[in-house]
């Protein structure tokens, strides 16, 4: 028939149509192909995110090449108010002196810092500690009128309310607590079993400082009532080490000093203990008993400013 088409034969536009059709189904199948060239570089991969570079196969991580953290300095610890020296002064008889710092427990001190003399009334800031310690430890409750007792004790260095404390803690066996629980290397209790001739070095002195400052000696209940009546000595007691310091700084310091004429040695013992914020120092003399007491209570003083920092 003119003009009809044969059932068998396709038109050339047809035939154009399904070769385009079969071209782009083989250029998807290529772009789908795991390394074709034409695979898609946006394509997600197990184990990276999506958009992120892979690492490189090629070289095995290397962690000696990563910047390593640098651990943070920690800040220096500010100076203590003290300067280690070789003190030449114009004193007469023996003395000693030692400071402890109370962040490090390093102690710094004289040639003499582990020699002993007789404490004479510095003893009685540990019994009272001892005192306070063990009726807290019983579950006691401390009347008003003992209370006052033991200021009478620390403020003013009363003797007898002392040996009556003192009797109380079990004499001779309360300096040995002091020696086990504060750690004292020199020390020793007196061959008569008193108080007063209990013997400490100058930097077991700072020990027990620093055993009534951080807590054990008269234990968490009382420590900060206790480092408060030694804040508030007064009278003839109030000599030594804290007068080297600026007023304003003084009544911060704690302090419990000591003093006595040794007739059987024919000397006088004058001996100052202070608490500082970072620090604790002991301070002993020892000299003929013929130059008085004041003399002694000078000299304490005297070799603290002698180790001062300018300054202060």
């Amino acid at each position: 028939m003119a003009g009809g088409r044969r059932g068998g034969e396709a038109s050339p536009l047809r035939l154009i149509a399904v070769a385009v059709i079969l071209i782009g189904l083989v250029l998807v199948s290529l772009r789908l192909l795991p390394g074709s060239p034409f695979q898609s570089e946006a394509a997600a991969r197990w184990g990276s995110p999506t958009g992120q570079s892979a690492r490189s196969t090629g070289t095995p991580g290397d962690r000696s090449t990563r910047p390593s953290a640098q651990p943070s300095p920690s800040p220096s610890l500010a100076p203590l108010p003290f300067e280690a020296r070789d003190l030449d002064l114009d004193i007469e008889g023996w003395y000693g002196w030692a400071v402890l710092d109370r962040r490090t427990g390093e102690i710094i001190g004289s040639d003499t810092m582990d020699e002993t003399s007789t404490t004479a009334s510095l003893i009685k800031s540990w019994i009272v500690a001892d005192y306070l310690r063990r009726a807290d430890e019983k579950g006691q409750t401390l009347s008003d009128a003992k209370l006052a007792d033991a200021t009478r004790i620390i403020r003013d260095s009363d003797n007898t309310r002392a040996e009556q404390f003192y009797n109380t803690v079990g004499r001779s066996a309360s300096i040995k607590r002091a020696i086990s629980m504060c750690g004292l290397t020199d020390s020793s209790v007196a061959a008569d079993g008193g108080w007063s001739r209990t013997a400490l070095s100058p930097r077991d002195v700072a020990r027990l400082g620093d055993c009534i400052a951080d807590g054990k000696a008269a234990g968490p209940e009382w420590t900060d009532w206790l480092l408060d009546e030694m804040r508030q000595v007064r009278g003839t007691g109030d000599f030594g080490i804290r007068k080297a310091f600026p007023a304003a700084e003084r009544k911060q310091i704690a302090i419990k000093n000591g003093w006595i004429d040794r007739t059987r040695e024919q000397e006088m013992h004058i001996n100052c203990l202070a608490i500082g914020d970072t620090w604790t120092m002991g301070v002993m003399v020892r000299y003929p008993i013929d130059m008085g007491y004041d003399y002694g209570m000078k000299n304490c003083q005297k070799i603290t400013e002698a180790l001062l920092r300018p300054g202060v």
